[in-house]
């Protein structure tokens, strides 16, 4: 099936010559959606490490100023998203390609903008999905492929959800921020109901909320909120009901030695806060080995037990009994 003609104004981010090819390639991408092809093409690897495929019925695809389009009030992806090394090769593949080659999904916003700055546009679109895309296209100042699709805000935060949890890389934090959010706002009665409606575990779900849920005390003792585990909610829950006093003292410790423990470390501190709150230390920072290479550190718990973490590579399982007896040794002080 022939591409649908793209019809795009000049936007006077780009020069004439890049601007026809932007606009040859976008229009190429719109003729692989499912809604204007027999059947789509394997999308480019800024699909697979982004969001997946975009559902169509009733939507219309659409080429729209990254200004524009704001994010959405349940957006579930952190700051540090939009940094480091894999966003970095998200945003130079946009470039690349003259933008988003896999669509995001946008829907127009149902209330008046707040009034903006002089010489800035008034929004006109929400993200459904896609907040990392926007973003690459956004400081690159290239237009935004989209999908426009009037939906309601149920149908938003579900398809977020499932379009998440199709791609797999949200953190547990991540995911119990978005559920806190639906809850706090009235959009879902009740945990329960939230769990139903997106045919998720209830007890996953819950354990993710119990993380957001965490005082910002707790979550600034680690070096980022993304390091946080599921299963640790509810341990650090209970211990900061027993004993809030000594579990926030800790917690302000530790953030005084952020980026020096790993978030395992920060974890058992925590938890054995009340146990070690008789004179008790901080445990000394990890130790760090480096041999041609292959690394590993040794570290102590709150509890005074050590952790050797060696880094993967480093060591096959046909050295883990050698591991063994050297601990064996060790031990037996030899």
């Amino acid at each position: 099936m022939e591409p649908r003609k793209m019809n795009v104004k000049p936007s006077g981010l780009l020069g004439a010559d890049q601007k026809a090819e932007r606009e040859r390639r976008l229009a190429m991408a719109v003729g692989r959606l499912p809604s204007f092809a027999a059947a789509a093409a394997t999308p480019p690897s800024e699909a697979t490490r982004d969001e997946s495929a975009v559902p169509t019925g009733g939507s219309s695809a659409q080429i729209i100023d990254p200004k524009l389009i704001v994010r959405s009030r349940w957006a579930n992806r952190h700051q540090a998203n939009f940094s480091g090394e894999e966003f970095g090769q998200l945003r130079e593949e946009i470039r690349q390609a003259g933008g988003n080659v896999q669509a995001i999904k946008v829907r127009p916003l149902r209330s008046p903008v707040s009034a903006v700055q002089p010489g800035e546009v008034a929004p006109r679109y929400e993200i459904v999905f896609g907040h990392r895309r926007h973003e690459a296209c956004l400081l690159e100042g290239l237009p935004v492929l989209a999908v426009v699709a009037d939906v309601d805000d149920r149908t938003l935060f579900i398809e977020m959800d499932r379009e998440n949890r199709a791609r797999k890389d949200l953190t547990a934090w991540e995911q119990g921020v978005m559920y806190l959010k639906a809850l706090d706002t009235g959009l879902f009665p009740s945990k329960r109901a939230l769990a139903s409606a997106l045919g998720v575990d209830h007890s996953a779900l819950a354990k993710a909320v119990t993380l957001a849920e965490l005082p910002q005390a707790i979550i600034e003792a680690f070096s980022s909120p993304l390091d946080l585990q599921f299963r640790w909610g509810q341990p650090l829950a209970a211990v900061l009901a027993a004993d809030p006093d000594t579990v926030l003292a800790r917690a302000a410790m530790l953030k005084e030695h952020r980026g020096k423990l790993n978030a395992r470390s920060i974890f058992e501190q925590l938890i054995n806060a009340s146990d070690a709150k008789s004179g008790a230390s901080m445990p000394a920072e990890p130790i760090k080995i480096d041999q041609g290479g292959k690394r590993a550190d040794v570290s102590m718990t709150a509890k005074g037990g050590a952790v050797v973490n060696i880094a993967p590579g480093s060591m096959g399982p046909e050295r883990l009994k050698d591991l063994a007896d050297l601990v064996t040794k060790f031990l037996a002080g030899l």
